[in-house]
């Protein structure tokens, strides 16, 4: 056993050939030689609506310029903005329009080149919020108010086109706050019509029933007329909100026709840390963990996982169809089996071995950063007396940690890949306030090992850096703490972490300004009733946000009550009555975590620096890359490349990395 802190939580070309997508119809296809831009234009007017909306393109690593309307040294939004020739070949700059409602200028001449630009070269134009009238097929509304807690429909129109990612109900949040308030207008559609370009019709794609009587009104609308297309949305989000979160992708396929830079995945894998050890138990009575942060006498019990536990995992797993991630340390099978003759849990567990996957989480989880002086609260690094420098764990030591785990697996059967680690406590790395810097000894031992890929804590290192021959991944954690087993301990720790001094907390949530005091949770029944959909939700928007990151959680909350399941059970159900089996969760190890992330970062500091570019001209979309760049590339189904499908299927479309190696890449897209 042994106790710790709680956690806190050259330019290569690439050609693809490309056309529309099957959902796009045949008006909005560019004119025959027109060069296309594979680029976004947000008009905003600081509203949070286009805001959301250029949350997302980020999100997913699309391209956009924003212009915003509120800035009076903003370009003006000219014919030669929008288009221009390069190369004698007429350039139409966007592929997209967003603006924040149907008509949002006050000059005119900005509104009628909008109109013509989308007319002449076949351009979607989307209305983040609108006013319901006649320029979207509407007709005016006889609902406008509060939307809180309503279910919305995504029409079958919908699903079987842009937002075919969709399953089942749209629920809109009703939380109470400015912030998270849902409103807007549920009106009809217009009757269908003709105009001087030919028949104009109001699609519902999302609808919802009218409060209090009155029938259905549409949320989202695709309106054909004035010889173009537009999705006009009737209520306001923000890209927080569960609703917005559901729609979103579909909005930015609906603007491209499927055809845009840029990648969206919806990821969750959890690691299961200290398998083998056991951990440490919260005190209810002196609100610290005993060996760790407690000023007086306080004992408990510590907790680990038992044989039955683990049958528990299993079936679950089997049940849930998901996999956990076993972070384990085998020291802690060795002491127990020195101790007791012999160990259930480690029998379990290697008898059902190849149920999970297995990493490495070092020898006996020692604290591999500098050592602690748990004399004071909270502990400080022991200094050299001579220099008064940090006195850390040393290469050899960490090495050890490392290989002895290795070998251990290697004797008993884990398959385990040997580049793949997380230190305990993510020690080794700085620990503000009391280690600045990561342990000198880290890098050169990780080196040594052949370690390419470490786990971090996401609330310390966000973004991903390299550590000697490693590159990090950042974790996060589910607010489950490693201290506790039971749901009365669970309640009791939530409510010291997150209550005021004067309701009997820590007072931590009033000193810290990311943090909010909630009013204390009264029960042990709370767990399900507040904590559950409380942390899922927290989850949810990581799950959403197209993040790779991990998430974590410890063996002694697969102890005890439990509690890691109902947390589970409601995320994953959540997540799979709202998405379509098109569109799983993906749940990969720490390496594939760790590439994706790399991908990431390397292509938003592409899109910052402006070193790509991409087009379609005559059924061809050419990317211009850093000759090593990864670039994101999504395309409709049915996609073709080299004979085979091309990229992997999600959401409804495919979708792949290019890499930019100066090799031409031909994607042949569906007729």
């Amino acid at each position: 056993m042994r106790n710790r802190r709680m956690l806190a939580a050259a330019v290569a070309t690439v050609a693809v050939a490309a056309v529309l997508s099957p959902f796009a119809s045949a008006q909005a296809a560019p004119p025959t030689g027109v060069r296309v831009d594979l680029r976004v234009l947000i008009v905003s007017q600081g509203d949070v609506t286009t805001d959301a909306i250029a949350s997302q393109l980020r999100t997913e690593g699309v391209p956009y310029d924003t212009v915003d309307l509120n800035d009076p040294n903003r370009p003006t939004i000219t014919p030669q903005f929008l288009a221009d020739t390069v190369g004698g070949v007429t350039r139409a700059k966007y592929q997209a329009i967003v603006l924040p409602n149907a008509a949002p200028f006050t000059d005119w001449s900005e509104y009628d080149a909008v109109v013509n630009y989308e007319r002449q070269y076949g351009i979607r134009q989307v209305d983040a919020f609108v006013w319901p009238s006649y320029l979207v097929g509407m007709q005016t509304t006889t609902y406008g108010g509060s939307l809180d807690g309503i279910e919305a429909t995504a029409t079958a129109a919908a699903r079987a086109g842009a937002f075919s990612y969709l399953r089942g109900p749209i629920a809109f949040e009703d939380i109470t706050s400015a912030y998270w308030e849902s409103y807007g207008y549920l009106p009809a559609a217009q009757a269908d019509g003709t105009d001087a370009y030919g028949t104009t019709h109001l699609e519902p794609l999302v609808t919802a029933p009218i409060p209090g009587g009155g029938g259905t009104g549409v949320l989202v609308g695709e309106y054909t007329g004035d010889g173009r297309e537009q999705l006009a949305l009737t209520f306001v989000y923000n890209p927080q909100q569960w609703q917005a979160r559901l729609l979103l992708p579909g909005i930015v396929d609906w603007m491209t026709e499927g055809v845009h830079l840029g990648e969206y995945r919806n990821y969750f894998s959890l690691h299961i840390d200290d398998v083998f050890e056991a951990d440490a138990r919260w005190s209810t009575a002196g609100n610290c963990t005993p060996g760790d942060d407690c000023v007086g006498s306080y004992t408990t019990t510590d907790i680990r996982m038992t044989a039955a536990d683990v049958a528990e995992a299993v079936q679950w797993q089997s049940n849930n169809n998901f996999t956990f991630d076993m972070y384990f340390n085998a020291n802690g099978s060795v002491e127990y089996i020195a101790d007791h003759g012999s160990d259930p849990l480690t029998t379990a567990l290697l008898a059902n071995k190849s149920h999970f996957r297995w990493a490495n989480h070092t020898w006996s989880h020692a604290f591999l950063g500098c050592e602690q002086d748990f004399t004071v609260v909270p502990w400080r690094c022991v200094t050299d007396p001579a220099t008064g420098d940090p006195v850390y764990a040393s290469q050899a030591q960490i090495e050890g940690e490392i290989s002895q785990n290795l070998a251990w697996a290697a004797t008993n059967g884990l398959t385990v890949d040997p580049d793949e680690l997380v230190t305990g406590e993510h020690s080794g790395m700085r620990v503000l306030p009391q280690q600045t810097a990561d342990n000198p000894h880290l890098a050169p031992a990780l080196t040594a090992t052949g370690i390419e890929w470490l786990g971090a804590d996401n609330s310390r290192d966000h973004d991903q850096r390299g550590v000697g021959s490693a590159l990090t991944v950042p974790r996060h954690p589910l607010n489950l703490f490693y201290n506790v087993a039971t749901a009365a301990e669970e309640v009791d720790e939530y409510n010291w972490i997150y209550t005021s001094q004067a309701n009997g907390g820590s007072g931590i949530c009033e000193t810290n300004p990311a943090t909010t005091c909630i009013t204390p949770l009264t029960s042990a029944n709370d767990y399900n009733n507040y904590i559950v959909p409380t942390e899922t939700r927290i989850a949810l928007t990581h799950v959403l946000a197209n993040d790779p990151r991990p998430h974590y959680i410890h063996q002694s909350n697969l102890a005890g009550d439990r509690l890691a399941y109902p947390l589970l059970e409601r995320l994953l159900g959540t997540y799979r009555a709202a998405f379509a089996s098109n569109t799983p969760i993906v749940c990969e190890p720490l390496k594939a975590n760790g590439e994706v992330l790399g991908r990431q970062a390397a292509w938003t500091a592409a899109l910052a620096n402006g070193t790509v570019t991409a087009y379609l001209l005559n059924g061809v979309v050419t990317i211009e890359a850093p000759n090593g760049l990864d670039v994101p590339l999504t395309a409709p189904t049915g996609s073709q490349s080299g004979g085979t499908a091309f990229g992997q299927a999600y959401g409804g479309t495919r979708s792949a990395w290019v890499h930019s190696d100066g090799t031409p890449l031909t994607v042949t897209l569906p007729s």
